[in-house]
């Protein structure tokens, strides 16, 4: 299991100073809108590799008129004590700390493991590739955390190549090398994106079927396809980088780069129907979106190599009718982790008995009420 059992903040968001007692059950967050109740939830995202539920840069988490800087600390259930702080002076860096000691975002992702679902999701089955790509990315990020570094190689080698491609004249030489780094950091990504598929996939197989229901998954993207059939790293990277090579003239034309894993695209199929999740109506698309959520969770939990996660839920219960909510919170206790929920009521959250902790949040404070 992974729990929180404090969670401490200076200067984050709209909280000068908060420290929050908890004792390992799931942590239920009510209270008015506005009231800080996503930033808690944010914080404790900040724990795990990335940029965070709300991909704020650094300094856009500081309180405003601090003094500068800002920190998330927590203690793990095991005692260990972890956090992250904005650093200034050179530009704006996390630091990272683990029992006190200097450390860095891989020994953390070892210890703690995070999973989200958030308002602004909710239009990934309607929204283009991309919003599709950053929700799988997400979790493959959660199952990999070194996936982020292969994703920031790619687009940084897809620039450099992008910037020859707009003079309208490539030198082969050099084309071949930045095409080179975007073949190995692109061959990495569709193997750990198809990786994750598959172990979400075998968690869809196990989740219970009824009011969230099942999907089936699939990876559009010809490295990624490639991934799923078992070729091996050495196969992809060379048909990507023979890829690069044969469109460049294309590629000229266009100013851009075309072709890669940056324009694969995650398709879901809503099992119940067959139809595309993009054709379900909003209520098929939400229960279908946590559905996914949960068998992330699940993957992670079946993963013997790390901790089961933490699941952040920002405002799913308040969508759901009685016998969904008392479904959700069924899976959430079956997971094995501890979930963080927000609402604006405490009702909401009453099928959890007491298996969860209260907490009301009112303007930047919060307080256990049992």
């Amino acid at each position: 299991m992974t729990a929180l059992t404090r969670l401490s903040l200076t200067d984050f968001r709209n909280y000068a100073s908060l420290s929050l007692p908890l004792d390992g059950r799931h942590v239920c967050l009510f209270g008015a809108n506005g009231a800080g109740k996503t930033n808690l939830l944010e914080a404790v995202s900040q724990l795990g590799p990335g940029r965070g539920l709300r991909s704020a840069t650094l300094p856009e988490m500081m309180r405003k008129d601090a003094p500068g800087s800002w920190t998330v600390a927590a203690t793990l259930d095991n005692d260990q004590k972890i956090g992250v702080a904005l650093e200034t002076g050179s530009g704006a860096k996390r630091n990272v700390r683990i029992d006190g000691a200097s450390a860095t975002a891989s020994d953390l992702a070892d210890l703690i493991r995070i999973v989200w679902l958030t308002p602004s999701m909710d239009g990934v089955f309607r929204g283009g590739a991309s919003d599709r790509r950053r929700f799988l990315d997400r979790q493959v990020m959660a199952h990999i955390p070194t996936h982020g570094r292969a994703a920031s190689r790619y687009e940084q080698a897809m620039r450099e190549r992008n910037a020859l491609l707009e003079r309208g004249h490539v030198d082969p030489a050099w084309a071949d090398a930045i095409e080179a780094r975007m073949a190995e950091a692109g061959a990495e990504m569709a193997i750990n994106r198809a990786h994750v598929l598959e172990a979400l996939q075998v968690a869809i197989e196990l989740r219970p079927d009824g009011h969230f229901p099942k999907a089936d998954l699939t990876l559009e993207g010809d490295a990624e396809q490639a991934a799923l059939q078992g070729d091996d790293f050495k196969s992809i990277f060379e048909t990507l980088a023979e890829t690069f090579r044969t469109t460049r003239r294309r590629d000229i034309a266009a100013g851009r780069t075309i072709d890669g894993p940056h324009r694969s695209d995650l398709v879901v199929i809503h099992r119940p129907t067959g139809a595309p999740a993009r054709d379900a109506s909003t209520g098929q698309q939400k229960a279908l979106l946590i559905g996914l959520i949960l068998a992330s969770a699940g993957a992670l939990r079946a993963d013997g190599d790390g901790p089961a996660p933490l699941l952040l839920l920002d405002e799913a219960a308040a969508h759901l009718d009685p016998d969904r909510r008392a479904a959700l919170y069924e899976e959430l206790g079956a997971l094995g982790g501890q979930a963080w929920l927000t609402g604006t009521e405490r009702f909401l959250f009453e099928a959890f008995g007491d298996r969860a902790q209260r907490v009301r949040v009112e303007d930047g404070a919060a307080r256990v009420e049992d």
